[in-house]
């Protein structure tokens, strides 16, 4: 990250509702560098052998945000199978320099699964961001296809042991419909994750970032996507 600088993941992602989140002064931000050591078919970050921690990324990144007056963060990451906690404590120094240079900004958190890394998640939500997100992003019947080297019912235990270790914690997940899910499947990650304690869900549409990527199976309707709403609010979401 090059000093008082840092990439923010709208952009590495090729998210298309950049215009909407910067007018807010709200951004995600990525760190551990651009490269991931996985190859998810529905993400648009570079895959391949990954970038040296930089040492100094914590404090740039806190500066970024202070320069920028960012009301609100979300600090991300590619993920990196590489390193021996996975970069857990980036993260947690990252949290530590936020608070310390802009402690107004509220800090939001969305991780990898960190697989196989034993402490990992627990570690970070005893750091205290506001917010810990993990995204389930799919159904599990999908996951092959669109997670190969993620596992469902992992990413559940994640978001539940987040809760169990920082109750005080505010936890989220992300879903993304579109791929070939049924209505079905997904009132059932609801309950998955309604299981798993997680406080807030968002659903959102997924669009194809590039030709390469996994096809769009279908665009959800307004309607649809107002029933999913109502159903979260039953489900006390």
């Amino acid at each position: 990250m090059a000093q008082d600088k840092a990439p923010a993941m709208c952009e590495k992602a090729a998210c298309p509702n950049i215009g909407e989140c910067w007018n807010k002064h709200h951004a995600a931000m990525m760190i551990l560098g651009s490269v991931c050591t996985r190859a998810c078919a529905f993400c648009n970050v570079a895959t391949g052998t990954p970038d040296k921690l930089d040492p100094h990324e914590p404090e740039n990144l806190a500066r970024a945000i202070k320069k920028l007056n960012l009301k609100y963060v979300v600090i991300t990451s590619v993920d990196r199978d590489d390193l021996l906690d996975g970069g857990v404590s980036q993260f947690v120094k990252c949290i530590e320099e936020i608070r310390k240079i802009t402690p107004e900004t509220t800090i939001e958190i969305l991780t990898p699964d960190f697989l196989n890394k034993k402490g990992a998640f627990e570690a970070i939500a005893v750091a205290s961001p506001d917010v810990y997100n993990h995204n389930i992003e799919t159904v599990p019947r999908l996951y092959a296809k669109i997670r190969p080297r993620a596992r469902y019912f992992h990413s559940l235990y994640l978001l539940k042991m987040v809760k169990q270790t920082n109750p005080k914690l505010f936890t989220k997940s992300g879903l993304m419909v579109g791929l070939g899910e049924t209505k079905e499947e997904v009132l059932q990650v609801m309950d998955d994750l309604r299981n798993a304690e997680v406080d807030f869900i968002t659903i959102g549409q997924y669009l194809q970032p590039t030709p390469k990527h996994a096809k769009v199976d279908r665009y959800i309707t307004p309607e649809e996507f107002e029933h999913y709403n109502i159903l979260l609010i039953l489900k006390d979401f």
